[in-house]
């Protein structure tokens, strides 16, 4: 019997056509001996959390209204399309330093106290343990693990924040003065990946 892989595919890059991002994660996705393929373009956007939200998640599960549920609906899908998988292939462009507004918003969604994450005495631990992620990470400008690098740091702490610590990250960064070359690194470092 074949054993079944889930792999949830996230791009974050606004830019549908064109796009370093898009193009490497797709690479990194078609390694992966994957029996299912969930897909989440972050282009289509997402709502940003505001405070009916709040209010909703630190209400206890079991006193939330029906429009509270109805609130943390879109929170429930996408954390579930996380439990669902095996491995994340999650393609993000830095923009301004950081992460594009619709990937912080899909991680103010899916970071949420006492359901992905919880603090304990010895500090937090994240609940979405066993589980991988593979994050291309591609830049105009910006050297990947650099001072001025925001963004790549910030995903590996946030992604293991909520129990997903292996991450390995492929870059093809500062493309506007390497030009092909941060491209051509990218693509040997992804049929490097294990499968």
């Amino acid at each position: 019997m074949t054993e079944t892989r889930t792999v949830l595919h996230i791009d974050a890059s606004m830019r549908r056509t064109g796009s370093t991002t898009r193009d490497l994660s797709a690479a990194v996705l078609a390694r992966q001996e994957a029996s299912r393929v969930i897909r989440r373009d972050l282009a289509d956007g997402l709502p940003l959390i505001d405070e009916t939200w709040i209010g909703a998640n630190f209400t206890p599960e079991d006193e939330r209204t029906p429009e509270q549920e109805a609130v943390l609906a879109l929170s429930e899908s996408l954390i579930a399309e996380i439990e669902a998988a095996d491995t994340l292939v999650i393609g993000v462009p830095v923009y301004n330093f950081g992460v594009p507004a619709a990937f912080k918003a899909w991680i103010d969604l899916v970071a949420r106290a006492r359901r992905t994450f919880r603090y304990t005495e010895n500090g937090p631990v994240g609940l979405l343990e066993g589980k991988n992620a593979i994050v291309v990470v591609a830049s105009g400008g910006t050297e990947v693990d650099s001072a001025i690098d925001f963004a790549t740091p910030w995903i590996r702490h946030v992604l293991g924040f909520i129990g997903i610590h292996d991450v390995e990250v492929v870059k093809a960064d500062r493309q506007m003065s390497r030009g092909d070359a941060a491209r051509r690194e990218a693509e040997d470092a992804i049929a490097g990946l294990a499968a």
